[in-house]
């Protein structure tokens, strides 16, 4: 198994008979808070099964603490396979051989130990010769997939798209498809675009680079599609020194669209420097979509005042969660993993404070990029 996904540690390092000591175990609840997957850890393998067992490590992150989810059956499919994505609490796989990508519930602590739900996805081809499929930016889902994929003419609904760092973005119903939707974005992007699939507006929504435009597609999707463009209209900019702004425009900056549970829409601008000295400094700033009669333009408004929400974002698709649906979340916050940094913004005070490492973690293992909504049954 990649070392992305599994890593064999001595039982010095993790003696099975004191497991349940050491960490808090899963539990069956009815709903969970927000979770940052860590790492899986394997502790069996079988060479004639095909199968390994392992635990996976979660971070609760209105605790503060780990997760330990003991005994999880990985099946053969996913042994050299490597997670390059997350949507919804569903974790998507590529096997590092042959490319194959699947679906999987293996980080959800709610799921089947002995029995993981694995959904194979069509193979990705390149649009082109220029476009490349590879490297994965990111994975969008227009819902979790239906309990039943058979005879079920909802399952036509259920989309998954991934864009691919370059101007490749691939649709797929997997119900129904055999193949992916290839599509050529009108223009390339890296990290800085991240792909959200608005509930509200059932279309899958791409920030353009420069962050002046939102482009979409909606579920009637075909290859030579062109998106259909919103202007961006920034309103109520914060009063900022213009050695500031030059600072901010000289900064590195990951655009997230992201939407509330009641269909609210909000732009993250997520601004990091790193100085001379490899330290590094990030600015978040929130715009808030206000109602707008013009068409093709949305006015976004800055906020510091998102209200009970907090908003997660990461390498997994970006989502929101009212704080008094789960106690220990801190409310009109940014909940932040990055590839350096794991740390929650508070927009009130303007302060940022960084996650310690998890109690019980070792210090060398580490964390997976991708923050799970909350699972319920």
């Amino acid at each position: 198994m990649s070392q992305v996904l599994l890593s064999r540690l001595s039982s010095s390092l993790a003696p099975r008979s004191h497991s349940l000591m050491q960490y808090k175990t899963s539990r069956l609840f009815s709903s969970t808070s927000p979770y940052l997957a860590l790492f899986c850890i394997e502790t069996e393998s079988s060479s004639c099964g095909g199968v390994s067992v392992f635990d996976v490590l979660l971070f609760d992150v209105a605790k503060e603490e780990l997760v330990k989810v003991t005994d999880k059956t990985l099946p053969k499919e996913l042994l050299n396979a490597n997670i390059v994505g997350a949507s919804h609490g569903w974790d998507f796989h590529r096997d590092g051989h042959d490319g194959s990508l699947y679906m999987a519930d293996i980080m959800n602590p709610l799921a089947s130990k002995t029995n993981p739900t694995i959904i194979h996805l069509p193979t990705v081809t390149p649009y082109s010769d220029s476009c490349q499929t590879e490297l994965v930016s990111n994975v969008a889902m227009s819902s979790p997939p239906p309990p039943s994929q058979q005879d079920d003419d909802d399952d036509d609904d259920w989309v998954v798209g991934i864009k691919f760092l370059g101007d490749q973005l691939s649709l797929c119903r997997p119900s129904r498809d055999l193949r992916w939707t290839n599509i050529s974005t009108p223009f390339r992007t890296l990290q800085s675009s991240n792909l959200f699939f608005s509930k509200r507006d059932q279309t899958f929504n791409l920030p353009v680079p420069g962050g002046n435009n939102l482009c979409s597609w909606d579920l009637q999707f075909h290859k030579d599609d062109s998106p259909k463009f919103h202007e961006l209209l920034f309103h109520n900019l914060p009063n900022l020194p213009q050695s500031m702004w030059e600072l901010l425009a000289s900064s590195h900056r990951e655009d997230y669209w992201v939407e509330s549970p009641s269909g609210e829409s909000f732009l993250v601008k997520w601004y990091s420097l790193v100085s001379h000295e490899s330290t590094s400094s990030h600015t978040p700033m929130v715009f808030r979509e206000e109602d707008s009669k013009e068409e093709g333009r949305r006015n976004m408004c800055y906020t510091e005042d998102i209200g009970d929400m907090c908003i997660f974002l990461s390498n997994s698709e970006a989502f929101c969660v009212p704080a008094s649906s789960c106690p220990g979340l801190k409310p009109n916050s940014i909940y932040f993993r990055g590839h350096s940094l794991f740390a929650i913004y508070d927009l009130t005070t303007k302060n940022m404070r960084h996650f310690q490492h998890p109690k019980g973690l070792p210090k060398d293992i580490p964390f997976l990029p991708y923050w799970l909504p909350p699972f319920s049954i």
